[in-house]
């Protein structure tokens, strides 16, 4: 997989528009920019590619299907299986406020999980922060969800539906999409709302995406600059005070989980947690694994070692190729056994 790339930005602002906008307020170069006035630039220096754009068309299709005015997915099938595969509900990540299904590492990425997990996949494409402000991302994880059960009742279902095991369902995402799908299974499964005939056999975080006030040992050396880690605590702060309620400190429960929603989540399925060990998150994620466990939760932690966040798109470090093929065997492992 190559490693993801940034298109020459030449999308800054005329000084005349930035005038009209005012002062810049936040910002994550190069991705993000908030004005004074509420205005949002993201320019697109990641590249995005169509479902079409495929290293071997013999292996799996790949379709966009448009749910809402806000929200779409982006569908992974892989070829050649006459038996019903489990299904992926795939949560990208961006800190909420930035991302795509159609980003090409995030496309690239989950063609190589279909094939080799052997999964079909439901790639969300969610509104995003600042302008949709959480809980925006979770509703939009719950509507997908809806829409997925809805197609399962429809007795004409003749496409991708056909071929997943709707009995092997299976919530994933890395980083904010990690928070993403866990609070996603956590209101689903707490709510006591019923979500036959699908079944939640699983719950996959990558480098999930909390927080809190207090900095763990992790956070408090990330100043180091850290070239094999996609996140710095600086980006992680700004992400939190664009996605989070305005006013809210990082102990906000979307943040730093409370335990109590957790332990009333009866039905929460089994988690796989993948941590890496340069990721300025590795004790947070840690912390998480401890917290879900000592709510009664079946949690299984996975560290990589010498590599940092989001290395399974970024492929930015001599080990970063070695740790992907070592997710994907536990991904298959956990998922498909």
């Amino acid at each position: 997989m190559a490693a993801i790339s940034f298109v020459s930005n030449n999308h800054r602002l005329s000084d005349n528009r930035r005038h009209h906008h005012g002062p810049v307020v936040e910002e994550i170069d190069p991705l993000l920019r908030v004005f004074s006035d509420g205005c949002v630039e993201r320019p697109p220096v990641v590249p995005t590619v169509p479902p079409s754009v495929l290293s071997d068309p013999s292996k799996l299709t790949a379709s966009d299907i448009k749910l809402t005015n806000d929200i779409w997915t982006r569908v992974y099938v892989p070829a050649g299986h006459h038996t019903p595969l489990p299904l992926l509900v795939y949560f990208h990540g961006g800190g909420f406020c930035v991302g795509s299904a159609s980003w090409g590492c995030y496309h690239e990425f989950l063609c190589n999980v279909a094939v080799k997990v052997r999964c079909v996949i439901v790639s969300v494409n969610y509104r995003l922060a600042p302008e949709h402000r959480l809980p925006a991302a979770y509703e939009d994880g719950e509507t997908v969800i809806a829409w997925i059960k809805q197609q399962a009742f429809d007795k004409n279902q003749k496409s991708w539906l056909s071929k997943c095991d709707l009995s092997s369902v299976f919530l994933v995402g890395d980083s904010a999409g990690a928070n993403i799908a866990y609070h996603v299974a956590v209101r689903l499964t707490a709510s006591g709302r019923s979500v036959n005939p699908l079944n939640f056999k699983g719950i996959v975080l990558i480098q999930p995406f909390f927080g809190g006030e207090s900095r763990t040992a992790s956070e408090k050396v990330s100043d180091k600059k850290n070239s094999n880690s996609a996140l710095t605590m600086s980006a992680s702060d700004t992400y939190w005070r664009l996605a989070l309620p305005r006013g809210a400190t990082r102990d906000h429960q979307w943040c730093n989980p409370n335990p109590a929603s957790l332990r009333e989540a009866g039905k929460f399925p089994a988690a796989m947690v993948m941590v890496s060990e340069m990721d300025v998150l590795k004790d947070r994620n840690l912390e998480m694994c401890k917290m879900m466990r000592g709510c009664g939760k079946r949690v299984e932690a996975v560290v990589y070692g010498g590599v940092g966040h989001a290395f399974q798109i970024l492929h930015n470090s001599p080990m970063a190729h070695v740790r992907v093929q070592e997710m994907m065997s536990h991904l298959k492992n956990f998922i498909n056994p």
